[in-house]
């Protein structure tokens, strides 16, 4: 597969001064830009890491979706016991609870090794810095998709009443695959400069899982008396909103707008923090690595 790996394109207009100067908001976004017209690369090398993973195996990506039913019907009966809720109810909630969760540390723990884990293209390859970024999140989208075959399952099985609001579902997603770019970009440029960040941010994200209502619901908290004050700290955590945003149209359920306001806010801000770290230490990756 043949693929012209350029930064600019004919016609893009530079300023001199931000040529000569490795920091700049010009580069940073000629960054982003170049490496989005590179959808042939990274798509192709996306769709690669996947068959590789699953090379010489009989079922090959279904173990994906074979993977995350087990698991999810595994902890869904477990859980849906310990807090005698039906199962009917509590297992799509921990199916697509898991589903969206593993999107999201997907991004976040690769993220955290992207540009570690491709030093030999960083340094040999004259790509934007980007690309890498792009590939991982369309990798960490082709794993959604494929685990969202469970989701499928459950809804023919235990069905909700599903109506246009369903179709929330694609932005919400959306915003969650952006989030996930920024988080990359942040993660791995941290990551490739402070090499204890990563286990540092592994250890996080599996504290994080736990105080995110995936294999435990909020409702459960709020129908104790005793927790029902403390229910609401849930919502200090950032991943709550996203998880939200993306499972209620998918469940069936009312969606809260406020979620959505949060997500976005927490959008913006990521995104401006990423930009940042993106425009200062984008030369210095490759020495990093």
């Amino acid at each position: 597969m043949a693929v012209t790996v350029t930064d600019n394109e004919p016609g893009d207009v530079v300023d001199p001064d931000e040529v000569s100067s490795p920091r700049s908001w010009g580069r940073a976004f000629a960054d982003l830009r170049a490496g989005w017209r590179q959808r042939p690369l990274w798509g192709y090398l996306g769709w690669q890491d996947i068959k590789q993973r699953y090379r010489r195996s009989v079922l090959g990506p279904l173990w994906i979706s074979i993977s995350m039913g087990v698991i999810a019907l595994g902890l869904g009966i477990l859980y849906s016991a310990l807090f005698e809720t039906p199962i009917a109810t509590f297992l799509p909630h921990v199916a697509v609870g898991l589903l969206i969760w593993n999107f999201v540390s997907g991004c976040i723990l690769e993220g955290s090794e992207v540009f570690i884990s491709n030093e030999g293209l960083i340094k040999f390859l004259p790509a934007p810095l980007t690309l890498h970024i792009y590939r991982l999140v369309w990798r960490q989208t082709l794993f959604f998709l494929h685990n969202l075959v469970v989701w499928a399952v459950l809804m023919v099985i235990f069905p909700r009443p599903l109506g246009w609001e369903v179709l929330l579902s694609l932005p919400a997603f959306a915003l969650l695959a952006v989030n996930g770019a920024w988080i990359a970009i942040l993660a791995g440029i941290l990551a490739t400069r402070f090499r204890d960040i990563p286990p540092i941010i592994a250890s996080v994200t599996q504290l994080v899982f736990y105080l995110t209502p995936i294999v435990w619901s909020i409702d459960i908290l709020q129908d104790n008396e005793a927790a029902r004050e403390r229910a609401s700290l849930v919502e200090l955590n950032p991943v709550f909103h996203f998880l939200e945003i993306l499972r209620q149209p998918l469940l069936g359920q009312e969606i809260v707008g406020r979620y959505w306001l949060v997500a976005g806010a927490i959008t913006i801000v990521g995104w401006a923090a990423a930009l940042v770290c993106l425009r200062n230490y984008r030369s210095r990756v490759a020495y990093w690595v």
